[in-house]
């Protein structure tokens, strides 16, 4: 027996966004961020750093590291695409070569959302009611409404911005998850015999998540899109009522066959690899106490899922009696596992953002249940939050530029000392063109279009890509400033001889690519054997220097630390010669300026 759809849409209502509205909004929220920046800490720099000393050595193909240590995440396809970007492009700085790859996957993760949002769509569970004398939706329309809805849920989500826009294997591991979504939302539509398609897809998805540090992610994927793609051959309906044809029967049993078939095949590959590492990390098991760790991921959740999972929340209310419909649990799963890996792994941002292209593609099934009142009060809400954001970062320009208003300069001056601010005509020009679209958006989303299903999420993805494009402009220097080892590198680079070897002692993976990369350091590992001239260590490494090096060859020069960061401090030690007394030096106090060598003690 079926059950009674809750969606209620007329063919009015379903008008597809414009093409070219759609594309310039795809575009002025994946181009910003990309380009024109430099390497920000902790992972995007240190991704980076894996990224070109592979290139210079594909030796390490298959164990990318970083000065002889292996690299933070047991990853291996980001590497790979980004190294064969640099190779590929050697006329380009590798920086901007690395993240060419990585702006592509961020437009197939937008791309496989639609197409998949546009599948699910098409389920027979998931149409809405027949009306009386006609007029209701026509499949095909309102699953590219719904799609064209799936698409700005997914780009209003506040925690997509920045870690979409990072060369982080968090990105790879998106967008081959959004290309598994896709895969098995569109397989009741596509033969699995086919080589391209969706098998394609599936294939290469499970595969890149694998190998982008994600196997378990991508086994359960596979085993959820196995489970559902047999409830649906068994109990499934290929026109709203009755059982599955003898094709259509055929077909699932091929899609469930292969779905399990390259899951146990990547699972394999994974394991010959040596790609699967036991990461659990359970709230309340390490320094914080369980109280801490369950406030943290609840804010985290609350926040980073904004606004899609108010929605997500009310699709599996609305449409609670077709929870078993292809529309609504392959999604859910997909949201679940991605929740379940927040909860128990230390990266719970980076988890969770992999359940993003699941949840807007649920928070697309709320709209058509909606009621005019909701939608007003989603609109209120949007209009005055992203207009006071946008206002915020403004003033806070505006103040960078001319010192007034006074207040917001100086919180600039003492959050980023040493900080100047620069004045870009492009810059100036794109927020500015971006501020009159989001006024001219406000205008036509109060006007007379008010019938597309899509509205309601029209000023929310409006508004999260006007702020991001703000910051990415207006903000984009002193962010630089702020998030990037560039100012302490350059630093460093000065107060070295050029061309001298410095030996490192305690520094991250991201410190150390920031040395190289933006203080055309040759680094090298501290040791006994090693006879570079210069040492940097990590000010809370400090104490164990001793058991690494001999500390009376050694003369301290300075403290430096991070203009931004009081607590990132390195010290800066010259080796002193072998012959007389050896030289001595107590560290100073972190002022962020360089001191004087310590000079010899006189025999």
């Amino acid at each position: 027996m079926n059950k009674p759809s809750p969606a209620i849409i007329a063919q009015s209502a379903v008008r597809r966004l414009p093409r070219l509205a759609l594309l310039l909004f795809c575009l002025a929220y994946v181009l910003p961020g990309f380009f024109g920046r430099s390497p920000w800490k902790n992972e995007d720099i240190a991704t980076f750093g894996v990224i070109r000393e592979l290139a210079s050595n594909p030796g390490n193909w298959l164990a990318p590291q970083l000065l002889g240590q292996a690299n933070g995440f047991d990853a291996l396809a980001p590497y790979w695409l980004g190294a064969i970007a640099i190779k590929c492009l050697p006329s380009l700085d590798p920086a901007f070569a690395v993240r060419i790859p990585f702006g592509l996957l961020l437009v197939l993760t937008l791309l496989a959302t639609w197409y998949a949002v546009y599948y699910l769509a098409r389920s027979p569970q998931a149409q809405p009611v027949a009306f009386a004398f006609g007029g209701e939706a026509s499949p095909v329309d309102y699953a590219r409404a719904m799609a064209d809805a799936g698409v700005l849920a997914l780009i209003a989500c506040l925690g997509l911005a920045q870690l979409s826009h990072e060369t982080t294997p968090a990105l790879a591991q998106l967008g081959f998850t959004a290309l598994v979504f896709y895969a098995m939302a569109a397989s009741p539509y596509r033969r699995a015999t086919k080589v391209f398609g969706p098998s394609l897809g599936l294939f290469v998805g499970l595969a890149g998540l694998a190998l982008s540090g994600a196997p378990t992610v991508a086994l359960l994927l596979g085993l959820g899109g196995t489970f559902v793609e047999w409830t649906h051959m068994r109990w499934g309906s290929s026109a709203g009522s009755g059982q599955l044809d003898a094709g259509s029967k055929r077909r699932s049993w091929q899609w469930v066959l292969l779905i399990a078939g390259i899951t146990l095949f990547v699972s394999g590959l994974a394991y010959e690899l040596g790609l699967w590492q036991w990461r659990i990390h359970l709230p309340g098991t390490g320094e914080q106490s369980a109280w801490t760790d369950w406030r943290k991921l609840g804010r985290l959740l609350l926040w980073f899922t904004w606004p899609a999972w108010p929605l997500a929340l009310w699709t599996l209310w609305r449409w609670r009696r077709q929870l078993a419909s292809r529309h609504v649990a392959l999604p859910l799963w997909f949201a679940a596992t991605a929740v379940g890996a927040t909860l128990t792994t230390p990266a719970a941002d980076r988890s969770l953002l992999l359940g993003l292209p699941a949840m807007a593609a649920l928070a697309a099934f709320a709209l058509p249940t909606f009621k005019r009142s909701v939608a007003s009060l989603i609109d209120w809400f949007t209009l005055l939050f992203f207009t006071g954001c946008g206002l915020i970062i403004w003033v806070v320009w505006i103040a960078m530029q001319t010192g007034v208003p006074r207040q917001p300069a100086a919180n600039v001056a003492r959050l980023a000392p040493g900080f100047e601010p620069s004045f870009s005509w492009f810059a100036f020009l794109a927020a500015a063109c971006a501020t009159l679209a989001w006024a001219w958006l406000v205008k036509w989303r109060a006007g007379a279009h008010r019938a597309a299903i899509w509205k309601s999420l029209v000023l929310p993805a409006g508004g999260a890509t006007l702020c991001w494009l703000l910051l990415m402009t207006l903000w984009l220097p002193l962010l630089d400033y702020a998030r990037s080892y560039a100012p302490i590198s350059r630093q460093i680079a000065r107060m070295v001889d050029k061309n001298a070897c410095v030996e490192i002692h305690g520094i991250g993976s991201a410190q150390a690519a920031a040395l190289q990369y933006h203080g055309h350091l040759e680094l090298r590992e501290a040791s006994s054997q090693a006879v570079c001239p210069y040492l940097i260590v990590d000010a809370d490494a400090q104490p164990g220097l001793g058991d690494t090096v001999s500390l009376p060859d050694w003369a301290f020069q300075a403290t430096i630390r991070r203009p931004t960061d009081r607590n990132e401090n390195v010290l800066l030690f010259k080796r002193v010669s072998l012959a007389g007394q050896p030289a001595t030096g107590t560290p100073a106090k972190a002022t962020g300026t360089s001191r004087p060598a310590s000079t010899r003690h006189r025999p």
